[in-house]
């Protein structure tokens, strides 16, 4: 049996892996179905892997995390951009599959990752949630062209996919609220966040759906993931403005939307955003920092198991 630590590396695409080992230069390339999973599981049985990375590849990949997982490897899912970054830092400017395996391994190994959360329910969730949001942007998308249709028979077909999309949408709600019902864990969670004035199903749905460490990462870490955190940008005597930056655009978007919602019809928080902009923020910040201070009090709703309560704001 291999005692050596590995640090596996995995270049995921619709019908191949491309598998690179750091400490032994193993590549090699198996394809990505059952039979090609269970190839490269039998590979690394009974040797002592610390860590397989793998990048997101638009879902062909969650056939190959469960597997792993199943199996008992420990997997990691590395940022596309922190890779990129991460490779051009060692001086490797060419991309292809195999490279981009080995940087994988080696990045997975050397820096902080996180181990995806894995919940057929939560995942199901996602799934529906992006199909939600398409469906939105295609409502706004035909509702400006509307505006500007003239012909009698475009307007009214204009009209009707317009029906159809909202109908979809509709249907998506409640198929989404149908699944939280079902879970125990996931009602709860969904009744506390929800239980904030200024959340509604969709802000409550796509935190559950597309940032599962609510409540179990803190408010700071939480901020960043998400992306509303604000960055310092100071060097020697200059002393720039802070900005946010990274994070899950698509749960940010939301948390955005629903931080306008809050401070208008939330007392809490709408004295905070006046405050904020009497001190000379501007309205946009104002509200990603009312966006902040929303996810913070919902991390710890969460937390506490305790709904929201105006009088201890």
């Amino acid at each position: 049996m291999d005692c050596m630590e590995l640090d596996v590396g995995v270049d995921v695409s619709k019908p191949l892996l491309d598998v690179a080992v750091v400490q032994t230069d193993e590549e090699f390339q198996v394809t990505n179905d059952e039979a090609g999973w269970a190839d490269l599981i039998k590979r690394f049985k009974g040797r002592k892997v610390r860590v397989i990375g793998l990048e997101a590849s638009g879902g062909y990949e969650r056939g190959l995390i469960k597997a792993l997982r199943k199996a008992g490897f420990r997997v990691h899912r590395v940022d596309a951009y922190r890779l990129r970054q991460y490779a051009r830092a060692m001086g490797r400017l060419a991309k292809n599959d195999r490279i981009d395996a080995r940087m994988i391994a080696r990045f997975a190994a050397q820096m902080p990752t996180r181990e995806p959360y894995v919940d057929p329910l939560v995942e199901q969730m996602a799934e529906l949630v992006v199909a939600r949001r398409q469906r939105t942007k295609d409502k706004v998308r035909l509702s400006n062209q509307l505006e500007q249709v003239r012909d009698p028979m475009l307007r009214r077909i204009t009209r009707q996919r317009l029906q159809r999309i909202e109908a979809e949408i509709l249907l998506i709600g409640k198929r989404l609220a149908e699944i939280v019902a079902s879970d125990a864990n996931l009602a709860t969670r969904d009744r506390l966040i929800q239980s904030f004035l200024g959340a509604g199903p969709v802000l409550s749905h796509t935190l559950l759906a597309l940032a599962p460490e609510i409540g179990e990462v803190d408010r700071r870490e939480l901020a960043a993931l998400i992306g509303v955190a604000p960055f310092d940008d100071q060097s020697g005597k200059r002393n720039g403005k802070r900005h946010i930056w990274g994070g899950r655009a698509e749960v940010r978007n939301v948390a955005y939307m629903a931080a306008m919602t809050a401070a208008r019809c939330n007392p809490a928080l709408r004295a905070f955003k006046e405050r904020l902009i009497a001190n000379g923020k501007c309205k946009k910040e104002a509200i990603v920092a009312v966006a902040r201070r929303m996810l913070g009090i919902i991390t710890a709703l969460l937390r506490t198991g305790q709904e929201w309560n105006p009088h201890h704001a």
